[in-house]
């Protein structure tokens, strides 16, 4: 199915646009090389710039293909400076969510802002009935976002996701869900 998903989203604080190539240095500067905002994702702090351009050029051929839509979240007024990502994997009729702020904005609001604007956005189209998204089951921050952008918390799911920086097994993660 093509997406239908918006290109651009605002909300009263983010725009949520496309990668672009740029954006890996900004990236790079606000967080991918910073190990306390990678402690639970499911990737290892950058050490070098190129890291993040190779991820940057995936998230560039995934929006470009159609697979994914990965938004770029930059404050408004601050377009050209990446302070997040918000991505949207396509399964069918299901989305399936991951996110990442730089930690400078933690605790501000800023990603249940942007959670909630993509979902609403998501689920008043035909072609979605059901955002998802999962979080380490310690990473209670992740959890609060999801329940303040309207998810509800549908499973704990025991040795789902390896994260990298807390270990090399897979461990328990939350499932939450938002559906229409």
């Amino acid at each position: 199915m093509a997406t239908t998903l918006p290109d651009r989203l605002q909300t009263p604080r983010l725009i949520l646009r496309a990668p672009r190539p740029a954006d890996a240095a900004g990236f790079f500067a606000a967080y991918t090389q910073d190990s306390e905002v990678a402690r639970h994702m499911t990737w290892r702090a950058h050490t070098r710039l190129s890291q993040t351009e190779d991820f940057v050029a995936f998230c560039i051929d995934g929006w470009d293909s159609g697979r994914s839509r990965p938004y770029v979240l930059a404050l408004q007024g601050g377009e050209q400076t990446p302070i997040g990502m918000l991505e949207a994997r396509l399964h069918g009729h299901m989305i399936d969510l991951g996110y990442v702020l730089a930690r400078r904005h933690w605790g501000a609001g800023l990603m249940p802002e942007a959670v909630r604007a993509f979902s609403e956005a998501a689920l008043a189209l035909p072609d979605y009935f059901r955002i998802q998204a999962t979080c380490d089951i310690g990473n209670l921050a992740s959890a609060r976002t999801l329940e303040k952008s309207g998810f509800e918390r549908e499973a704990r799911l025991a040795r789902y996701t390896v994260h990298p920086n807390l270990g090399d097994e897979p461990g328990p993660c939350f499932l939450y869900a938002r559906c229409r």
